[in-house]
This record gives C-alpha cells, sequence and structure tokens, in this order.
C-alpha cells in the first residue's frame, strides 16, 4: 500500500495527496505534518519507512469538504485520491491485491465548484496570462457558472484587469511568472506557473476547438494568438486538474478594453467597492447596495460594480428597465416574491456536467425552471422595454424538461444519489417493483402463502425462512402425502423433512426470494442510471439553460435596483457622450446608510458641477479634516460609477457624460514589505494617474504631497495640478490643505475654488458638512485635534505656537527668528485646564433622571429649558 501511496505522491509533488482508505482521507509524510498543522488535527504514526516512523494523519469523507476548504484558504493545492474497486474486487486477483486507487481531480482556488467551498454572490475566476511578443492577454472562466471571457490587454492595463476580475488563481508561464509576481502580489493573487507547452497557441486553438466540438473558432470571434494562447492554457490546466471531466464552459466572449471603464487597485481599494478597507464585504459600496436575493443576481451586481460600462445604449437600456419596474410597482414586488424562491441554475448545471453533482441538483433545476415557468407568466403580454424583453424570451420553452423532472423526481430528494429514494413513484415501474420488493417484503411473502393455501388447501402451511435454505414453505406429516402427489408435486419441490415438517418449494418461491434478497441493490442501480438519464436530458438543455439563467439573473438585479432606488430616494442620471458632470443633491450612499443605523442622523446633501466642453474642470476644495471633504471626493466618484453600471443613483438630479477612467488617490498607507513608505506609495499611485488619465476620466486626488516637507508637497501638489488641466485636462476634484493653491483658480481656467463649511462657536469648531464655492482661510487642525483627544495642555500650547506663528508671518519673514526663540521643549508647567463655563440649562439637566421620566415630565422639562435658554 505504502509503494502505490508513493508512487501517486510522486506525481503530485506539489500537492497535499487525500489517500483515501475506507471511510477516511489518509496523509503521510510531510504531507501529514503540514496538513496536521493547518487543519489543527492529530498527527500519529503508522508504520516505518527507511527505519523511521510514518507521519500519518487523516479527515473523514463525509466531512471533506470543510477541511478543503480550510486547505485552500491557506494556499495548499490538494490532490484527491479515490478507489477505484471494491475490496471484493481486489481480492479477485489475489488475497494480497492492494484496491486500485487515482487521483480523480485537483483541487485548486480556481477550480471548485461546491457550494460548501464557495461564496454564493461571488464568481470564483480561474484566470490565464499568455504574452507572445508585443501581444498580451488575459482569459478567465468561472467553472461553478460556465463563464467564459478573453481580451487582450497592454502592459499598462494588466494590473487594473485584474484587479476588476479578481480572479481566485492565476496561470502563467514559467517564463513569465517573474514579470506578473509584483502584480500578484500587490492585489494578492495566488499565482500557479505551468509548462511553456501549455501556452502553445497551436495546440492551444485545437484544445479549444475539441472543447467546443468545432473546427475552427472563428465562430466565435476574431482571436489573437495571445487570446489564444490564453484560452488554450486554461482550457489545459482545466483539463489536468477535473482529470479528463471537463466543466460545459460557455463559448468564449471577446472584450475590448474599452468597452468598461478602466479602475485600477488603488482606486478600487479607496473606492471600497466590493470589500472595505478592512478586507470584509461588509461597509462596502456592495453590501450597500445588494438587494438582490437570487445568487445569480448577486453575482450579476458584483460583475457590474467591478466593470461599469461605457456604451451608451447599454447603460440607457438598463435605466429603461429600471423605470419600467419603477412604474410597475405590482409586477415588481411579484417578481421578487417568485425570484426570492429560484435556486442557483448556474452551480447546480455545472455541478451535473462534471458529475459532481446529485438529487438535489436536479430538483435545484426542476424548482428554477418552475420559477421561470412563473415569472415568464407574471410578465407576459406586458409591454416590456428591451432588456426585461430578452430576459423573459429566455425564460420559456423547457415544458418538456419541466414535465420529466416533475414526473421523476420527488419533493424533496436526498443529497447524494448513493442514499437513493430520490425518483417518485410511478415514473418507472421495474423501480416501484423493486422497491416494493425491499420494502415489502412480508406482505408479498404473505400473499404467496395465501396462494398456496389456497392451491392446496392445507390451512397450517405456512412460508418461514431461515439462513440455510432461504425461503420455505414447511407443512405437517400429516399433509405432506398430498403435497408430494401429483398434481401438486409439480409445483412444490420436496426441500428437507423433519421429525415432524416436511419443507418444500417452489420455482416462483425461489425467484422472489431472490429478487427479494437483491432489491435493496436493484432499486439503487436503477434509480443511478435514471439520475444519469435525467442529467443528460439536463445537459442536452444547456446552453438555453445557461441564457434562461441569465435572464433571471438580469431580472432580479433590475428588480433589486428598481427597490433601492425608491426606497432610498435615488434619481434617474441623464448619461450622455458630452463631458458633463453636474450632480444636485448628491449623497454617499455607504456613510448616509451607516448614519441612518446609528439612530436616524441625517446625510448633508452636496452639489458638485464639473461640467466642461474644451478644458479641464478641476473643483479645488479645502477646509479642516473632519468636514467631510474625502466623503465629497467618493461620493461623487461612487455616483459616475453607479450612474455607468446602469443603476440609479444617490442624488436629486445627475447629468453625467461618459467617464472612461476613474482614478482615486485617498487615503495614506504603506508598503513595509516592498519597502514603500506612505509618501512613496502616495507619488506611485498620482504618477499613475497623470501617465494614463485621458480626457474622460474622472481623477480624485485627496491631500497631495502632505508626507513630505511642506514646500517640497506644496511644489508636487502645485505641479500635479497643473498637469491635470494642462496634460490629462480631465475632470477632477482636489482636495488640499495647501491653501496657496487657492490662487490657480485665477489663471487657469476651468478651476474653481470650493470650502466645506464650518463654524466656530465659543473656541469650538461645528462641522456643518456644506460644500460652498469659495476658499477657506484656515484648516483648524488645533480644533480638530481636541475634538481626538490630545491633553488640553498639548491643545493649549499648540494654541499659543500657532498665534504665533501666524502673527509673525503677517509681519513677514520672521518665523525662523521666532521658533528658535520658541520655548518648544521648555519643562515649564502646563497651563491649567479652562475653567468649565456655568450654564442654567446644563444644571438643569444635571438633575434630570431620563430612566425616571414619564411622558408628561419630558414634555415640562422641554418647557423649562426654553425658559432656561431666553435666560
Amino acid at each position: 500500500m505504502m509503494a502505490q501511496y508513493l508512487e501517486i505522491k510522486e506525481a503530485y509533488a506539489d500537492a497535499l495527496l487525500f489517500y483515501r482508505m475506507g471511510d477516511f482521507y489518509e496523509m503521510f509524510f510531510d504531507d501529514a505534518v503540514l496538513a496536521a498543522e493547518a487543519l489543527d488535527i492529530a498527527l500519529t504514526k503508522r508504520g516505518k519507512h527507511g527505519g523511521e516512523d510514518i507521519p500519518m494523519c487523516g479527515v473523514p469523507v463525509h466531512s471533506a469538504e470543510g477541511y478543503l476548504l480550510t486547505l485552500i484558504r491557506k494556499g495548499f493545492r490538494v490532490a484527491v485520491c479515490e478507489q477505484m474497486e471494491s475490496p471484493a474486487e481486489a481480492k479477485k486477483r489475489g488475497s494480497k491485491s492492494v484496491v486500485k486507487r487515482d487521483v480523480v481531480r485537483l483541487v485548486t482556488p480556481g477550480t471548485l465548484t461546491e457550494d460548501s467551498l464557495l461564496e454564493a454572490r461571488r464568481h470564483n475566476f480561474l484566470a490565464s496570462y499568455a504574452r507572445i511578443r508585443d501581444e498580451a492577454a488575459i482569459a478567465w472562466a468561472d467553472i461553478s457558472t460556465g463563464a467564459f471571457h478573453v481580451c487582450e490587454v497592454t502592459p499598462e492595463k494588466v494590473s487594473p484587469e485584474f484587479a476588476r476580475l479578481a480572479p481566485a488563481e492565476v496561470i502563467v508561464s514559467e517564463s513569465e511568472e517573474e514579470a506578473l509576481r509584483n502584480i500578484a502580489e500587490d492585489l494578492g493573487l495566488p499565482l500557479t506557473p505551468v509548462g511553456r507547452a501549455a501556452f502553445d497557441s497551436s495546440s492551444g486553438e485545437q484544445r479549444v476547438c475539441a472543447l467546443f466540438r468545432v473546427e475552427t473558432l472563428d465562430a466565435f470571434g476574431n482571436f489573437s494568438r495571445a487570446e489564444v494562447s490564453a484560452m488554450g492554457a486554461l482550457v489545459d490546466y482545466l483539463d489536468l486538474t477535473q482529470k479528463g471531466k471537463l466543466p460545459r464552459l460557455q463559448s468564449p466572449q471577446r472584450e475590448t478594453q474599452d468597452r468598461v471603464v478602466q479602475i485600477d487597485a488603488a482606486t478600487r481599494r479607496n473606492l471600497e467597492l466590493t470589500r472595505s478597507l478592512s478586507g470584509g464585504r461588509a461597509g462596502s459600496l456592495l453590501s450597500v447596495i445588494d438587494r438582490t436575493v437570487t445568487p445569480g443576481g448577486g453575482r450579476l451586481l458584483e460583475q457590474r460594480l467591478s466593470s461599469p460600462s461605457r456604451n451608451l445604449e447599454t447603460i440607457r437600456a438598463r435605466h429603461d428597465a429600471i423605470s419600467y419596474s419603477l412604474d410597475q410597482s405590482l409586477i415588481s414586488t411579484d417578481l421578487r416574491e417568485a425570484l426570492r424562491k429560484t435556486p442557483d441554475l448556474d452551480r447546480a448545471l455545472s455541478r451535473l456536467a462534471l458529475d459532481r453533482g446529485g438529487p438535489r441538483d436536479l430538483a435545484a433545476i426542476r424548482n428554477a425552471l418552475t420559477q421561470a415557468e412563473a415569472i415568464a407568466d407574471i410578465i407576459g403580454g406586458a409591454e416590456l422595454p428591451a432588456l426585461l424583453s430578452e430576459a423573459a424570451h429566455t425564460l420559456t420553452g423547457f415544458d418538456d424538461l419541466l414535465a420529466l423532472l416533475d414526473t421523476a423526481l420527488v419533493a424533496d430528494p436526498p443529497l447524494l444519489a448513493r442514499d437513493g429514494g430520490f425518483i417518485a413513484p410511478g415514473y418507472d415501474d421495474e423501480l416501484d417493483e423493486a422497491r416494493t420488493l425491499r420494502d415489502e417484503g412480508r406482505s408479498v411473502i404473505a400473499g404467496f402463502q395465501k396462494t398456496y393455501v389456497d392451491a392446496t388447501g392445507i390451512a397450517s402451511l405456512k412460508i418461514k425462512h431461515n439462513n440455510v435454505l432461504g425461503y420455505f414453505i414447511e407443512t405437517t406429516a400429516t399433509h405432506a402425502a398430498k403435497m408430494l402427489a401429483p398434481p401438486l408435486s409439480e409445483t412444490f419441490i420436496h426441500r428437507q423433512t423433519t421429525a415432524n415438517q416436511v419443507r418444500f418449494t417452489t420455482v416462483e418461491l425461489s425467484e422472489i426470494e431472490t429478487r427479494i434478497l437483491n432489491a435493496g441493490n436493484q432499486a439503487l442501480e436503477m434509480e443511478k442510471r435514471l439520475y444519469q438519464r435525467l442529467s443528460d436530458a439536463i445537459l442536452a438543455e444547456s446552453a438555453r439553460l445557461n441564457a434562461a439563467s441569465r435572464g433571471l439573473a438580469e431580472l432580479d438585479l433590475v428588480t433589486a435596483l428598481a427597490d433601492i432606488a425608491r426606497g432610498e430616494d435615488w434619481c434617474r442620471p441623464r448619461v450622455d457622450n458630452t463631458r458633463a458632470f453636474n450632480v444636485t443633491g448628491g449623497r454617499h450612499p455607504v456613510v448616509e446608510a451607516a448614519l441612518r443605523q446609528k439612530g436616524g442622523e441625517s446625510f448633508i446633501a452636496n452639489d458638485c458641477d464639473l461640467s466642461a466642453e474644451d478644458s479641464a474642470a478641476i473643483w479645488l476644495l479645502t477646509g479642516p479634516n473632519m468636514a467631510g471633504k474625502s466623503t465629497f471626493l467618493r461620493q461623487n466618484a461612487l455616483i459616475s460609477l453607479l450612474a455607468q453600471i446602469g443603476s440609479y443613483v444617490p442624488a436629486d438630479e445627475a447629468h453625467i457624460g461618459l467617464v472612461s477612467q476613474i482614478f482615486s488617490r485617498v487615503g495614506a498607507s504603506d508598503d513595509l514589505a516592498r519597502g514603500r513608505s506612505t509618501f512613496m506609495v502616495e507619488m506611485v499611485e498620482t504618477a499613475a494617474i497623470l501617465n494614463q488619465a485621458d480626457d474622460r476620466a474622472l481623477v480624485i486626488l485627496d491631500e497631495i504631497g502632505r508626507g513630505t516637507a511642506t514646500y517640497d508637497g506644496l511644489s508636487i501638489a502645485w505641479a500635479t495640478l497643473e498637469h491635470l488641466h494642462a496634460q490629462n485636462r480631465c475632470r477632477a476634484l482636489f482636495a488640499t490643505h495647501y491653501h496657496e493653491l487657492t490662487a490657480l483658480a485665477g489663471s487657469l481656467e476651468g478651476v474653481e475654488n470650493a470650502t466645506v463649511a464650518v463654524k466656530e462657536w465659543q473656541g469650538e469648531v461645528i462641522f456643518l458638512h456644506e460644500v460652498r464655492r469659495g476658499a477657506a482661510d484656515r484648516s483648524y487642525g488645533v480644533q480638530v485635534a481636541q475634538l481626538a483627544g490630545l491633553p488640553s495642555s498639548v491643545v493649549e500650547r499648540a494654541r499659543v505656537v500657532l498665534d504665533q506663528l501666524e502673527k509673525s508671518e503677517r509681519e513677514g519673514g520672521k518665523q525662523k527668528a521666532l521658533i528658535d526663540d520658541l520655548p518648544l521643549f521648555s519643562a515649564a508647567p502646563p497651563p491649567p485646564a479652562p475653567t468649565p463655563r456655568s450654564s442654567a440649562i446644563v444644571e438643569l439637566l444635571e438633575t434630570v433622571h431620563p430612566d425616571e421620566l414619564s411622558p408628561k415630565d419630558a414634555l415640562d422639562l422641554v418647557y423649562k429649558l426654553k425658559e432656561a435658554a431666553r435666560s
């Protein structure tokens, strides 16, 4: 057995080998040591190898999926080695023959299909990157849904594309591994290097053609050699990991980079589109706007958020669909109720194609088609906009398949085919008979006994059973003579005579005995055959079922976006080919939702107008920290993004000219692993923006240059703003504390000053969160420091220093002398804390115990407070 193990392990040296032994997957040697630590399970030993103990650990087969998920998340690959025959079959070759085993599947992050290993509302993409001379391409597929795409990429677009796709695993040629390593580390992508032969474009074309059973790929599109190379490598890797059981992929869809808005990794991270800065889904834009009720709709929403469209017709068609859903609220409500009961059609279909499915996948497809039929009835006959009409058209035409599944399956089948009991009674006569024999053997034998009593006239005749004779007919010696004589002797065959009894059998009884004893296995085998027949019938319709799944997802997403538009008072944006950007009453959807959860505090809406035809349009935003500058910047980027995914937007009105790129440089972080300071990271991200942004880009920059000396930072911010205006000529929001930059509004056309209003009252700052035209005269840093909880002595000392610095600046050129004179490091005692001001209102409130107030007492208290306020 160990010789067999070592032989199999040699072929999968880079993976943990799950070696099936009965009801356990066992691991040995280094695999056992690594797995025991990763899974926190006991490490034992069994036998010796080379004179040393063999480390060993194992996991039960029935709960292996949970362990697989843990290992995959910790970066392991797992080769699943199954028993290919039963021990009884192995013994036929000799008493010491080892059961045949072989690897049936290589489990990697990008090849998962089980529901327990996947997030239902996220795609799980496997991607491949190929480069042939000056051409490069990325292909990606989700084998759990069948999606298959490919696109060409330029060197500077490789990172943004991978950031958009967020694949679970990336296949790369050994020769390209080093070139892609930095991008993979930045984005946290697991790289899987494979041999260069897998990326050969000629053999790659043959592999893809063989997968889709076509002679040429021309029917799918005009692919470059790099695209064919990437697709071929992906198919080859799937063939390797699935051990020849290739998934049913949809026809490859060729995408172009100008089809979607370019958003780089830093921008996605800063805007928290699908993941918050903490790494989880909570707090992201996706978590706030996701009101879909099906897994397919959730995946489609994430895909749209990651890839906003640049096609005006597509965007307007999506807006039209939402408008219809808002107008027809009763239909939308019925649709959402029907959709809520719809299973995940895509993933059930994929598991069946990979032979990893079960009866519940058959039932999921039946239930999905039932709901599809109900949904088609709800919207049948209505005048639908184009997008909804196309979706509705995909839901019909499955009458025969649905009738077959309805007739064949029970309402609630078991998880595994080997459990049996999923075929409905009445579907197959032979199966019903086998089940009757299995479940009602006693009543069948009782029926035989009555028949024999009637035939012989012997009332005391009994049918009994023992382990030697099986079923037999028993009667007394007195009556035996009658049965031994013709004509009964022709039917009843003598088996045994005892002291007081004589035993007989019949051909019919012997046959029924065999059938009863084998009925359980026969029924199970019959169900397995019927399962395969039903599975084949489903897979024959896989193309149309995939289309129906896309239609259901589209309907779900449209009604979900209509639901949030209605509930949150969002408006339909006007999107066109101009360079307009005019938002009235814009809000940040995530911050607004968070404020509501905290107790109903309302969000302060703000306007933003970056419209421009022939020049740049830049707002230079000043104001203190905590006033809401970053929120204002982000909310306008999110509004443009939501508009271009085809959603309504959180605003009173919005006119958005198509945005080609969204760039965001907000927040501060370092990259210690690669030796980059916070300032260096900021400069790298700013360089990417200045080198790539075109005149249709939307750029938001926050505090450029703050990570270095004041004059260095000011110079960089100044030059950056000039470059955005003169070279990039884009629409931009530029937040800064360098008030000197506000002078540029007077000399650069299209640059305007704006500020976030605050109010100072009795030495404290109150944030109004209102964006107004004009420039701030100060940053209120000391007041914000006080709010943050700095010791009062530090705050007061800062006020003194600030007052003297500002005074010296007004007098001109005396800062250095002043700083030299300031006792910044003196040991002088801190000034006393300010004496709290007395107030009649405060004194009154000090005597109040809210938990003890009755409603009348509370009303009386309000009158007293008003009276105290007047005095």
